[in-house]
C-alpha cells in the first residue's frame, strides 16, 4: 500500500488560494467557485449544497463517513451609515472589537462593488485623544465604525458610491509564514480545509479507494451555527476538522494534532473518538486529547441539533489567537493530516 505522504507545499499553496477569496459567512458563492475548481483540478467529483457548500466525493462503499472543514471566516456588514461617513458595522460570528482595531478590510455590496477601508476608533488618534481612548473600551455598537478609503464626509455621499445596509465587510488575512509558523486571519479553519484537499490529492493521485464510503464537506455557515445542518442521507460517522484553540488550561500544541474529548455543548462521541485515539496511537502520531469550553463547537454540534443519527467526532491543529490574527504550525497540519490519513485505512 502506498503512502499518502503529506504533500506540504500543496498544503499552503492551497491555503494561500482559499485565503485570497473573501467569504465572510454568508457571502459564499467566490469561495464556493473555488473549492468547486481545486476539486475538478484533482478530478474529485462534486455536488453543491442547495444553501451553500461543497461535497467532494472520495469513493468507497457502505455506511457513510463524512469529514468536514468550513470556509466560512468572521467579519462585519453594515448597519447603517453613519452622518459622517463612515460605516456603523455589526459582527458576524465571533468578531470582537479589540481583535480587528485598525485592521484593513475589503466592502463589498449587493451590486458587486468593492470599497476597501479601516476599521477605527473613534476618536482615533493617541496624541488628541488619549483619555476616551485609553478609559473607554471599543464597542461596534458606540464607537467603532470603518472609515472607507474614499473621500466621503456624508452619509449621502457614501451611499451616492453604492454602499448600504446590508453590505459584507471581510477582513484582510495578511498571512505570514516565518519557521513553520502560519500566522494570519482565518486559520480558523481555512488551513484545516487546505489539509482535507491535500488529503483528496493524495488519494487521487495514489488511486486508493477508502475502505468505506467518505464525503469530505466543505461547509459555508460553520461561523454562525448552522454549516452541517444538513447531511447526505448515507452518514453515519462525521469528524469535523477544526482549530484547537491554545490557552493556560488546554493541553492543545501548535506542533500536534488535538482530538476532541469536549466543547461548550456536548461531550465527543465516546467510541468514534476512541477509534481516532487508538488510532493516533497505533500510527505514531504526536497527538493530544483535549476540551474545549466555553465558547467553541463545531459542525458536528449542528448536525446532532438538526436531528441527524450520527456519531461525531472532532480533531485539528494547535492554534494560538481564535478569532483574531491566529497563528498554527505546519506540524499541527501534518500530524491532522497524518491521523486523517491514517484513520481512513482503518
Amino acid at each position: 500500500m502506498k503512502t499518502l505522504s503529506f504533500d506540504e507545499a500543496y498544503c499552503l499553496e492551497s491555503f494561500r488560494r482559499l485565503l485570497a477569496v473573501d467569504s465572510t459567512t454568508g457571502w459564499y458563492e467566490e469561495i464556493q467557485a473555488l473549492l468547486c475548481a481545486m476539486l475538478d483540478e484533482l478530478g474529485c467529483p462534486w455536488t453543491l449544497v442547495h444553501k451553500g457548500g461543497v461535497i467532494a466525493e472520495l469513493g468507497g462503499e457502505g455506511e457513510a463517513l463524512a469529514v468536514t472543514s468550513h470556509v466560512d471566516d468572521i467579519g462585519l456588514m453594515v448597519r447603517h451609515l453613519n452622518a459622517d461617513g463612515t460605516l456603523n458595522v455589526c459582527p458576524v460570528g465571533g468578531l470582537y472589537p479589540f481583535y480587528c482595531m485598525t485592521e484593513n478590510v475589503r466592502v463589498h455590496t449587493r451590486d458587486g462593488k468593492v470599497f476597501t477601508g479601516t476599521v477605527c476608533r473613534e476618536p482615533n488618534s493617541i496624541h488628541v485623544t488619549e483619555e476616551e481612548l485609553r478609559l473607554t473600551p471599543p464597542d461596534f455598537r458606540t464607537n467603532v465604525r470603518v472609515v472607507l478609503d474614499e473621500n466621503v464626509k456624508s452619509a449621502a455621499e457614501t451611499r451616492a458610491l453604492g454602499v448600504e445596509t446590508g453590505d459584507v465587510i471581510a477582513l484582510e488575512p495578511r498571512l505570514a509564514i516565518s519557521n513553520g509558523y502560519i500566522k494570519s486571519r482565518f486559520v480558523d479553519a481555512k488551513s484545516c480545509a487546505a489539509v482535507l484537499l491535500t488529503l483528496i490529492k493524495a488519494l487521487r493521485e495514489s488511486g486508493e479507494t477508502p475502505r468505506r464510503k467518505v464525503y469530505a464537506y466543505f461547509a459555508v455557515y460553520e461561523e454562525i451555527g448552522h454549516g452541517t445542518s444538513w447531511l447526505p442521507a448515507d452518514v453515519k460517522d462525521m469528524i469535523a476538522v477544526d482549530i484547537a484553540p491554545t490557552g493556560p488550561d488546554q493541553n492543545s500544541d501548535e506542533h500536534k494534532v488535538s482530538i476532541f474529548a469536549k466543547d461548550s455543548r456536548y461531550p465527543y462521541h465516546w467510541g468514534l473518538t476512541n477509534e481516532l485515539r487508538e488510532t493516533a496511537i497505533g500510527a505514531g502520531i504526536d497527538y493530544v486529547m483535549d476540551i474545549f469550553t466555553p465558547h467553541y463547537g463545531t459542525d458536528c454540534d449542528t448536525s446532532l441539533v438538526a436531528g441527524h443519527d450520527v456519531r461525531h467526532a472532532a480533531i485539528g491543529p494547535g492554534t494560538a489567537n481564535s478569532h483574531g490574527y491566529e497563528r498554527t504550525h505546519v506540524d499541527g497540519l501534518r500530524q491532522t493530516y497524518a491521523l486523517l490519513a491514517a484513520y481512513l485505512r482503518r
